[in-house]
Formats: C-alpha cells, sequence, structure tokens
C-alpha cells in the first residue's frame, strides 16, 4: 500500500486518522457534559436529537433514523425520553391526523441557547489566536473532509 500512495501520503493519512480519533474523543466527552448541563438527567443521545430537532423541526420522529441511524423504538424512547424533560412538545401533524411532530419547547430552546452560548464564548476564548478567516477556512476543511466521506449532509 506505501508504494501506491507513497510514504508520505500514507504518513499524512495515519497523522489524519489520529487527529480524528483525538477529536472523536473530546466530542463524545463535550456531548456528555453539554447533556448535563441542558437538563441533570439528558442523556447525551438525546443531547443530538434535541439539537436535531431544534435546527430541522417540526419534525416526524421517524425522520431522525436514518440520520441517527438508529430504530423506531429507540428514536420513540429518546423523544419521551425529551418530552418527559419538557424539552420536547409533541403536536398533530396537519397534513396526517395519525403522526405527530416533534418541536422543541420554550423550555429546551432556552436551555440549548444558555449551553450554546457558554460554548462559543469557551471557543472564542481557546481560539482566540485564530482569525476569522482561520476559524472559516478550518471549517471548509472540515466540511469538505465531511463530504469527501459521504458523511450525510444534515445541517
Amino acid at each position: 500500500m506505501t508504494t501506491r500512495l507513497g510514504s508520505e501520503r500514507v504518513e499524512a493519512l495515519s497523522e489524519l486518522e489520529t487527529e480524528v480519533g483525538v477529536l472523536i474523543r473530546r466530542i463524545r466527552r463535550v456531548i456528555g457534559e453539554r447533556a448535563r448541563a441542558v437538563h441533570p438527567d439528558l442523556l447525551p443521545a438525546s443531547y443530538l436529537m434535541l439539537s436535531y430537532v431544534r435546527e430541522h423541526g417540526p419534525l416526524r420522529a421517524s425522520a431522525m433514523c436514518a440520520v441517527f441511524d438508529i430504530d423506531k423504538g429507540a428514536i420513540s424512547r429518546q423523544v419521551q425520553h425529551l418530552i418527559d424533560l419538557g424539552l420536547v412538545d409533541r403536536q398533530p401533524d396537519p397534513e396526517d391526523g395519525r403522526a405527530t411532530l416533534l418541536t422543541i419547547s420554550d423550555e429546551g430552546e432556552s436551555r440549548l441557547e444558555g449551553v450554546a452560548s457558554e460554548r462559543r464564548e469557551l471557543l472564542a476564548e481557546r481560539l482566540g489566536d485564530w482569525s476569522a478567516d482561520e476559524v472559516r477556512a478550518f471549517s471548509a476543511s472540515l466540511r469538505r473532509y465531511n463530504d469527501a466521506l459521504g458523511i450525510p449532509a444534515d445541517r
């Protein structure tokens, strides 16, 4: 494989794998911290779903199955958890009376915004020596990386 790719390319890809691994471990930890900051009983997976509902709602719970790559039963349990915590509201779907739509509740919006505000302040502090252009360039590189790997664009 080294001969086909070239040793410099293999080394660069290895460095990328290492840094992505660090990023994944850090993200897992941070998601847990953010979930607890939103609500002490909020599960990390539910935090991600809450954020998704905020960005893409109103939506049916089934719409999240493909995004999170989990079955309807698991989605249903996570959604019920969010409803029980008062972070998500359920309303009838006007296009199909048998279905319901999920929206973030006022409480959920307020709590998520508080966490997001703290997160932006922390990022501003930690990346204080990065220019706005450098932050945009890094974001563009991450987008290009995600696109190259075929990660669904559920932005």
